[in-house]
């Protein structure tokens, strides 16, 4: 008899774990979220262009450059030859996971008040990248995207601009900084 009651024992038991088993697998499981999209790289954020605080004179910069004679037919004559602007010798930093096609470093008066970048972005992919980096931008500065992509953040006027050539296999991709005022219309020409 003890055999006997032992052997029904079991045998519930085994029936409740089955039963508890079934109910598991037989429950309709929750839907996954999407995947979040993979974080931006650090190179995404305008910062990274920064090799000195704005302000810093010439020599302070530590970087290795060369001066580049900016000519502009409609710019004022008195305005351009205030502006004193610098390439980098050798690499400028990574901007958008790429080394820029172009990386000015302006200075006004031996002070350091401009730096310049373009990339070149692949036309398929140029639109999103552009979105994507302005979304940081913006965030950054706290401020919604409501005309393109300019603010300020901490002092320092950005804006950023994508050329509309949609006819060719690239794009750019153009940043400008400048300490203190705001940033002219990004898509007028150098000053």
């Amino acid at each position: 008899m003890k055999r006997r009651m032992a052997s029904t024992r079991r045998t519930a038991l085994a029936g409740a774990v089955l039963t508890l088993a079934a109910c598991a697998a037989s429950a309709p499981k929750p839907a996954a979220a999407p995947p979040a999209p993979p974080p931006l790289d650090a190179s995404y954020d305008w910062h990274v262009l920064i090799a000195a605080p704005f302000g810093s004179v010439l020599k302070d910069v530590p970087l290795t450059m060369h001066e580049v004679l900016l000519f502009r037919d409609d710019a004022p004559r008195a305005a351009a030859e205030e502006l004193e602007c610098f390439s980098v010798d050798g690499t400028p930093p990574r901007f958008l996971a790429r080394a820029p096609a172009e990386y000015l470093i302006c200075f006004k008066h031996d002070r350091l008040t401009r730096i310049e970048a373009t990339v070149r972005l692949p036309q398929d992919q140029a639109a999103g990248i552009f979105v994507d980096a302005c979304g940081l931008w913006m965030k950054n500065a706290g401020a919604a995207n409501t005309q393109g992509c300019a603010g300020t953040d901490k002092g320092i006027a950005f804006a950023g601009h994508l050329d509309e050539d949609a006819a060719a296999a690239e794009r750019q991709l153009t940043v400008k900084l400048e300490a203190g005022d705001p940033v002219a219309d990004p898509t007028s020409e150098r000053q």
